[in-house]
């Protein structure tokens, strides 16, 4: 089941980091670390950092540096208002695969 994971996460990775972000704001690490204990343990630091980018570039959140005790400062995510919006659409996407998906389990029932 691990490589299925991995590809099933690729297209709903986005969705879960705004998913956490919309709780409380996080840095990278957080948030890789959070998805680890959740069991998403094949999940590549790199892999996080590069899908914060992007979200900061497409403006879904904001960024704040905090000073760290070590090292260079800490590039702090929150869910903005467009971030919001972007998430409401994940979930509205993913309630009409996650009912369909049911249906095909089911033996294409309509319900």
């Amino acid at each position: 089941m691990g490589k299925q994971v991995t590809e099933m996460l690729k297209g709903t990775l986005e969705g879960i980091v705004l998913a956490i972000l919309s709780g409380r704001p996080a840095y990278g690490y957080e948030i890789t670390a959070w998805l680890r204990e959740q069991g998403f343990s094949d999940i590549a630091e790199g892999t996080v950092y590069a899908l914060l980018v992007r979200i900061e570039q497409r403006g879904l959140v904001d960024v704040e540096k905090v000073p760290s005790e070590k090292g260079p400062p800490r590039k702090v995510y929150s869910l903005n208002a467009q971030g919001r919006e972007y998430l409401e659409e994940f979930w509205r996407t993913w309630s009409f695969l996650a009912e369909r998906l049911e249906q095909l389990r089911e033996g294409g029932k309509h319900t």
